[in-house]
């Protein structure tokens, strides 16, 4: 857990406190939001580059807060409650300066064409840094929503387990006008829309269950029933039972308005039996035509078009949701505490690699996770030689994780394996507390003594190659075939004249 919120220091924007443990981070993105006149220092960067993203800023710190406020003896028993307290409020208070007024809310910063042609340390973050905002006429009903959600959560998590009423009643002022903006901004519609240019890295589909989310945790941390009834409303209105059954992450918070809404308004059936259907599918159908999952050999849940890339993540995301539910329905305690279990021993070392998934905490630990600071290196063009192996150890750090076949190759350029970012993190911070707040056994890395076994990435021949390949032989055969027509009787299409005359005797 310490290594966990020690990667979230790794990750901090703008002028870092006399506190910080990372000795090779140093005060940067001094400069944000002049361009528009605001201040949008602080906050974290996104993943292994230097852009910041509300979005899965948002979700992250929702879902941290939630995994806190459930298990908040798992840091207290870990010392670590002083940690988590500067964690979140360090994204808390950026997400306040994001929304200068009731009516506009700062999306992003960082232009990507820029940054990501950019590797090396945070002391040389290319420029211009613009600033992205979505308003009353531009409008970000998902990210606004989903922003009021973390606040209000983080309200909850001040106010009733960090015993500070102050900021509570701050971040509860902040929620509130975000909620105001994201409800009532016509007509509503997902932020992409606004801002074409987030749609490749973060696009999201729709804004129904970000809306519904946020009521919900509005309610919780206000306890006023308006909120609840409108979250039903929404359920009903969005027709959310009737989602086909996916995965929760930064895009999607639908599985979380099932299990969130069993928990707080249990009299209403809809949500529990919406919660154990999807779980039971996700968990209980994996590998059969009813769900979008599976197993891979070694038990990671895998599902198809979530999985390919960051596998982690949905293990992750559904196992939290597992241990969130089970405290609510006991025929289904065991089940799902299984599965969760499983999940987290797999990622921590019970698996074919041998390998815990978290960097710094064990030998067979990933070596090159894909992070511009961490790396020590400035050859965008080699970033996996230059250096060969990371400079700087980035403790803590969770990364994308392994392939279908349980393999994991430690490449730093391949993104999908060894990419790191706030929402890996945030799941697990929860998975962890929870491990010592039911006192689980030490994890398997710690009897791991075998280094990890070698495996090597087969070559595979790219799409376009291979057309390419196709291309020339029918080409091929099809000259040869010209060829033959027009000189008949070569030795290529027939029998060569005189060879079947009969012989004189």
């Amino acid at each position: 857990m310490n290594a966990s919120l020690w990667f979230y220091e790794a990750q901090r924007s703008g002028k870092l406190p006399s506190s910080n443990r990372v000795s090779w981070r140093t005060d940067s993105g001094l400069e944000d939001g002049q361009d528009n006149g605001v201040d949008l220092t602080g906050g974290y960067y996104d993943a292994g580059d230097y852009l910041k993203f509300t979005l899965p800023l948002s979700y992250s710190l929702n879902i941290l807060t939630w995994g806190a406020i459930t298990w908040f003896d798992g840091y207290q028993k870990a010392n670590q409650v002083s940690y988590l307290h500067d964690m979140i409020k360090w994204g808390t208070d950026w997400i306040l300066k994001a929304h200068p007024n009731a009516d506009t809310f700062y999306v992003q910063v960082g232009d990507g064409n820029i940054d990501n042609n950019y590797w090396g340390p945070d002391t040389n973050i290319p420029t211009p840094r613009p600033s992205y905002q979505v308003n009353r006429t531009a409008v970000g009903t998902d990210a606004v929503a989903i922003s009021a959600a973390a606040l209000a959560s983080a309200s909850y998590l001040f106010r009733n387990n960090l015993n500070d009423t102050n900021y509570a009643d701050t971040l509860l002022s902040g929620a509130s006008s975000l909620f105001n903006l994201a409800d009532t901004a016509q007509p509503r519609d997902v932020y992409t829309n606004a801002i074409p240019a987030i749609a490749d890295y973060y696009a999201t589909n729709n804004y129904t269950s970000q809306l519904t989310f946020a009521a919900l945790w509005m309610y919780k941390a206000t306890g006023n029933e308006t909120y609840r009834r409108k979250a039903s409303d929404y359920f009903d209105q969005f027709n959310l039972a009737k989602s086909s059954v996916g995965i929760m992450d930064w895009s999607d918070q639908t599985n979380g308005v099932y299990v969130l809404g069993a928990e707080l308004d249990a009299n209403n059936t809809k949500y529990a039996t919406a919660a154990k259907n999807m779980l039971d599918t996700l968990i209980s159908d994996a590998g059969s035509s009813d769900s979008p999952c599976s197993y891979t050999n070694g038990g990671l849940l895998w599902c198809d078009g979530y999985s390919t890339e960051n596998s982690l993540v949905p293990a992750q995301d559904t196992a939290l949701l597992a241990l969130l539910y089970s405290r609510l329905d006991r025929s289904k305690s065991d089940k799902y505490t299984q599965f969760a279990q499983k999940q987290i021993t797999y990622m921590l070392g019970d698996n074919y690699m041998l390998t815990p998934y978290v960097c710094g905490i064990h030998m067979n630990s990933p070596h090159n996770p894909h992070h511009a600071g961490a790396s020590g290196g400035t050859d965008i063009s080699n970033i996996n030689s230059s250096p060969p192996e990371e400079k700087y150890v980035l403790h803590g750090a969770v990364v994308g994780g392994p392939d279908k076949e349980d393999k994991f190759y430690d490449i730093r350029n391949d993104y999908a394996q060894t990419e790191v970012a706030l929402d890996y993190n945030a799941p697990f911070q929860g998975l962890v507390a929870y491990q010592l707040s039911v006192g689980a056994s030490d994890p398997p890395y710690v009897s791991i003594t075998q280094p990890r076994p070698y495996v090597r990435r087969g070559f595979k021949m790219p799409g376009w190659l291979i057309a390419v390949i196709i291309i020339c032989v029918i080409f091929a055969v099809g000259l040869t075939a010209y060829i033959c027509w027009w000189k008949r009787g070569c030795g290529l299409c027939g029998k060569k004249r005189g060879y079947d005359k009969a012989v004189a005797v």
